[in-house]
């Protein structure tokens, strides 16, 4: 039996005083007739226990302030665009005094934000996840002194594939270039580099993944377009590991938020129109957007606050390398320098001859493997596809050889 019943029996059933009660249990005469009133008013269930929470609190929130917090979050939501507490709360802070919000009263804090928006509806707690807080973030000290780079994938509205160059500054995370093309070589590469080399200034670093267009390291076939153009800015240049893609976390982040936001405009229907959207979303992302990982400031206000990175990598160093490869049937084998393969002729009696090739920068040497006669010393004419047979070739054999 409950407290409530014990004292309604005491004084209903065995007629005690409503005093004697209150003193017996080490209750308060008010309390007690409380119970008593609950009782003849309500029955059995008015004895049951209520919740002690008042009525009105002089804290609350107001309604008008809790309907604007909604309101931005359906409106953020709806462009694609981060609508978390701490951004609804950066954006709120950012509006003046008088007007920022309904009632004239300074914004909620974050964590008002996110209880209003668990009430409403809009928030599922998920306390097994990692707290933000128990991150470790590595991030460049300077603007300018990392720049990440990434080909991400899209679709236009009939369903062509087409890939998304973008570049990512470390520190501030100011997006560079956000360049679309149906596909992505190592000339578009260079030339999106190029143009924001040309606005931004070049870079102390750059890091990449191990693409083809971005490296030719995994292969060992000599250098790609955007090394040898990063070796001449003397612009160090690293690579994540294999299937690591959090090393390039925060290019791998922003293209997230990107894809985000495309989703929720109408597709484009024209690789034009896709680029005005994502010059659009840059906008957007780089002068409005309160960044989480900035303290809610823009990536424009955190690039600009601390003077730029130089680079100061060695200077570009002669590209030595030996390759082993065996004549084709027309008298030629391939070597690829600046992302682009060469042929070099060496006559087709020669052709199923295993070679030894040495290269140094664009000088070439083809060395028989297995006699070690020299076939043929060239210099890599870079504007040619087929490297012909000149005068610096080696000696020609008279037959083709068994």
């Amino acid at each position: 039996m409950s407290m409530p019943e014990l004292v309604v029996t005491a004084v209903k059933i065995q007629g005690r005083t409503k005093s004697e009660v209150a003193r017996d249990y080490g209750l308060s005469r008010r309390w007690v007739h409380e119970l008593i009133r609950r009782y003849e008013t309500e029955g059995q269930a008015g004895l049951e226990p209520r919740s002690r929470r008042p009525r009105h609190s002089p804290q609350a929130t107001p309604r008008k302030v809790e309907d604007q917090v909604v309101a931005l979050r359906k409106r953020l939501t709806e462009q694609g665009l981060d609508a978390g507490a701490e951004t609804i709360a950066a954006y709120l802070a950012r509006r003046t005094p008088r007007s920022q919000t309904s009632s004239g009263t300074p914004p909620p804090s974050v964590s008002t934000i996110w209880r209003i928006l668990k009430r409403r509806g809009f928030i599922t707690p998920q306390p097994q996840k990692r707290p933000h807080t128990a991150w470790i973030r590595f991030e460049a000290v300077q603007p300018n002194e990392r720049w990440q780079a990434d080909v991400t994938h899209w679709h236009l509205a009939n369903g062509t594939p087409v890939e998304i160059l973008n570049i990512e500054d470390d520190h501030s995370r100011l997006s560079l270039r956000r360049d679309v093309r149906l596909t992505t070589t190592a000339d578009d590469v260079v030339a999106s580099f190029t143009r924001a080399f040309t606005r931004y200034g070049v870079p102390a670093s750059v890091l990449t993944d191990n693409a083809a267009i971005f490296t030719a390291r995994p292969r060992g076939d000599g250098r790609v377009a955007l090394e040898i153009e990063l070796g001449k800015r003397r612009v160090r240049q690293d690579h994540s590991r294999g299937n690591h893609p959090q090393t390039c976390g925060k290019v791998e982040r922003f293209q997230q938020t990107e894809k985000k936001w495309l989703t929720a405009q109408d597709p484009a229907d024209t690789i034009e129109g896709l680029q005005r959207q994502l010059d659009r979303f840059g906008r957007h992302y780089n002068h409005v957007r309160p960044h989480r990982a900035l303290k809610r400031k823009t990536p424009v206000e955190v690039y600009a606050a601390r003077p730029k990175a130089l680079p100061h990598g060695p200077s570009i160093k002669p590209h030595h390398r030996v390759r082993y490869d065996v004549i084709d049937s027309a008298g030629s084998i391939t070597l690829r320098h600046d992302s682009r393969l060469h042929h070099i002729g060496l006559g087709r009696l020669l052709a199923g001859t295993r070679v030894t090739v040495l290269v140094a920068d664009l000088d070439i040497t083809v060395i028989d493997r297995k006699t070690g006669e020299l076939l043929r010393e060239l210099t890599l004419d870079t504007t040619r596809d087929y490297q012909p047979r000149g005068a610096k070739m080696g000696p020609q054999r008279p037959q083709k050889r068994e």
